[in-house]
Parts: C-alpha cells; sequence; structure tokens
C-alpha cells in the first residue's frame, strides 16, 4: 500500500542535535483511565521532534519492512503541490491539525484507491466528512493524544492575556523598563468568572487546572457532566452559550468544528459578552469570524484574544489575526508539544498496525467508519464539511 504523509517543515536550522530533556515523564494512563497508545514497537525516542519532515511520525522502517511506500511531504497547498500528485494512488493519508492537508470533496474524488484518512492528533475537520461518508473513506485520528497538552497551553494563554505578559516581555526586549506601562492593562485571574465552551476532555481538564486560581467556573456543553464532577469543581452549568457569556470574565473555546459551531462567534454572539472579556480559542480558527474577532479587539469590547488555531493553516501573510491590538497568538503548537508528538505518532502506528490486521481499530479513535460517522465522531461531529475557503493557505509565504 502506499501511505502518504502530510507534515509541517523542518526546523530551519535543521534538525536537533540535542534536546533539553533527555527522556519524558513516565505516563501510562489518562485521567479517564484510558490507556495511551500502545502499538506492538516503535522505531523512535520519545521526546524527540516528529511531527516534522523528516521525523516522518517514526514510520518509515515500519511501514517499508512490511513492503508498503511512505511519501512524506510538507508540499500541500495551491495548484500542482505534492500532497496532490500523490494522493491520486494512495491507499492512506496521514495529516496533522496543525498543518492540515485540507481533504476536500474534490480531492477525495481523485484519489480512488484512498481507504482511510488518519488525523496525527486530534480533530478531523479538515477532511470534508460528507464526502468521505459518500466514498466510504474510513477517518480516525488519536484521541486524547495531545488533549492535556492543549488544556496546559490554555491556561498559559489565559495567564498570559490576563497579565498581559506578552506587552511586558516585548518591553524588556525592547530595552525599556517603564512600570507603569507594563502593568496598564495587567489584572489578577483570582476571583474572576471563566467558563468553556464544551466541556470534553480538554475543557474538563482546563477546568480542573484553573480550580486553584480560586476562580468561578462555568460550562456550556450538549453533554452535562455528572452531579459529582460539578460538586467537584463548584461548576455551572448553562444551557446556552449566550447565557454563560453574559457572566463571564474569560471565555475558552474547546469545541469541535462542524457545521453547528463553524463562525459560532460572529458579531452578534461577541455583543452579548462582557464588555473587556477575553477568548482563548485553541479548539478551531473557524468557529470564530475572523473580523468580528478584530474588530472586538479595535473597539474595546475584547480586551484580548489568544489562540493557536487559525483558518485557514499556514494563515496567509495578511491574515488579519497576525496584526490586531492585544492579541497573544501562536502557531498552532498547543498540541504538538515534543510530549503530545510521542503520543500521536505512537497512536498512529497503533491505528496503521490494527487496519494491516484487520483488527478493530479502538472506539474512541473513529471518526468516520463504513459509511457513517463512529465512535468519537458520532458523539463530538454532525454531518457536514468545514473545509471550504481552505485554498487560502496558498497565500501563505516562507
Amino acid at each position: 500500500m502506499k501511505i502518504l504523509c502530510i507534515l509541517y517543515d523542518d526546523p530551519t536550522n535543521g534538525m536537533p542535535k540535542n534536546y533539553p530533556l533527555s527522556e519524558l515523564p513516565k505516563i501510562e494512563k489518562y485521567p479517564d483511565g484510558m490507556t495511551l497508545p500502545s502499538p506492538k514497537n516503535k522505531d523512535f525516542k520519545p521526546g524527540e521532534l516528529l511531527g516534522c519532515v523528516s521525523g516522518e511520525l517514526g514510520l518509515r522502517r515500519f511501514l517499508e519492512d512490511a513492503g508498503h511506500s511512505l511519501v512524506v511531504t510538507s508540499d500541500k497547498d495551491g495548484a500542482d503541490c505534492e500532497a496532490d500528485r500523490e494522493l491520486v494512488d494512495a491507499d492512506i493519508v496521514i495529516s496533522q491539525p496543525f498543518f492540515p492537508y485540507y481533504l476536500t470533496r474534490e480531492r477525495i474524488k481523485s484519489a480512488p484507491r484512498l481507504k482511510m484518512a488518519i488525523t496525527a492528533g486530534i480533530g478531523s475537520d479538515h477532511v470534508d466528512l460528507d464526502a468521505a461518508i459518500e466514498h466510504k473513506i474510513d477517518v480516525v485520528e488519536v484521541t486524547y493524544c495531545n488533549s492535556r497538552s492543549v488544556a496546559e497551553h490554555i491556561v498559559m494563554m489565559i495567564l498570559s492575556l490576563v497579565r498581559d505578559y506578552h506587552h511586558q516581555h516585548y518591553i524588556v526586549n525592547s530595552g525599556g523598563w517603564n512600570i507603569a506601562d507594563a502593568v496598564s492593562r495587567s489584572y489578577d485571574v483570582e476571583g474572576m468568572h471563566i467558563g468553556t465552551v464544551a466541556a470534553g476532555r480538554i475543557g474538563l481538564d482546563t477546568l480542573r487546572k484553573l480550580k486553584p486560581f480560586d476562580v468561578h467556573l462555568h460550562y456550556f456543553d450538549r453533554h452535562r457532566l455528572s452531579p459529582d464532577i460539578e460538586k467537584e469543581l463548584n461548576l455551572t452549568f448553562h444551557n446556552t452559550v449566550e447565557s454563560m457569556l453574559k457572566v463571564c470574565d474569560v471565555i475558552t473555546i474547546n469545541c469541535p468544528l462542524h457545521p453547528e459551531t463553524e463562525n459560532l462567534f460572529d458579531d452578534k454572539m461577541i455583543a452579548k459578552m462582557k464588555n473587556g472579556a477575553y477568548i482563548v480559542n485553541t479548539a478551531r480558527g473557524k468557529i470564530c469570524n475572523k473580523d468580528a474577532i478584530a474588530n472586538a479587539l479595535e473597539s474595546g469590547k475584547l480586551a484580548g484574544y489568544a489562540g493557536d488555531v487559525w483558518f485557514p493553516q499556514p494563515a496567509p501573510n495578511d491574515h488579519i489575526w497576525r496584526h490586531m491590538p492585544n492579541h497573544g497568538m501562536t502557531p498552532h503548537t498547543s498540541g504538538t508539544s515534543l510530549s503530545a508528538q510521542a503520543r500521536y505518532a505512537a497512536g498512529v502506528r497503533e491505528i496503521l498496525e490494527c487496519f494491516f490486521e484487520g483488527q478493530p481499530i479502538r472506539d474512541e479513535y473513529l471518526i468516520v467508519q463504513d459509511g457513517a460517522l463512529a465512535g468519537m465522531g458520532a458523539h463530538s461531529y454532525s454531518k457536514g464539511s468545514t473545509t471550504s475557503g481552505s485554498e487560502e493557505a496558498a497565500r501563505f509565504q516562507k
């Protein structure tokens, strides 16, 4: 079989010759008891850079020893890109949410042999799920592999926004010291009301990580948490997003992108928020209307916006979020720490081993199977496609 793997570019100065840490902490299970990915073997050292082209997710030896071919590229956008040329006779395509290969209906039609699309990470919205269902292409992802990594990133961004860390760091790097300038937008999070849109694995972990800061915690989710969890965290449940926005100083977005959540935070929704509120979005960029966010920052309706998700990815150089005031944007890095890479690389290998051997793939990993939403996909997604407009990624210039 031919496996096409689209990964982000190597470091600009070449692959690291050494790493700050010599080994990673040993973790066997996630908080809900689910075990970490468990392939039969690994051809990589955990803690090394695996998510870039030269890292190859540690797959080459495994696949070639089994008689398969592996093509790895970062050339994924624009007319006649390498990924499009290689897709036409590929059996399996692997892509990451951080640098997604948008598997549109047109691309799926061009690949008659395609049997499976694997997300090396979490979030398969870069795949046209309707087209995958129609063409009987299975879609799978490595559920939970980087959820806790993202939750850590969210807490970091909330603190950075509210304390205005980015501006203070810039003052130091610019040779300055004016403390009044540095603290003129800096507050404590203690006592604030913080809410999450969705309280799945990432949202709930974020709430747990925030509780020690003595904040008031809120959540909206279409699946309500148990009374025990609500009591443990002193959570306030809201049956609409709008209800939560009215009382929260900080909103963190942790829901999947699908047609029901696309463009959820538009001008109308943001107008319902408290004046001077903050938004942290590590879910998907398309959940927020890019112009509405920028306008709210310009007017002061929002005090800050941070996230590591854009649409499309990579974001065009003239994307308005690169230049709006009081933002704390990063490239899509929250779920691709070196720790997370070890887990999602192992998860991809586990999925491939199961597929080649005709063994069941973990139900938690399934998004689409046998022409229908399945597993985690049936729980978290709705049918449809959110890939329209992804061709704009070709406007990014290195």
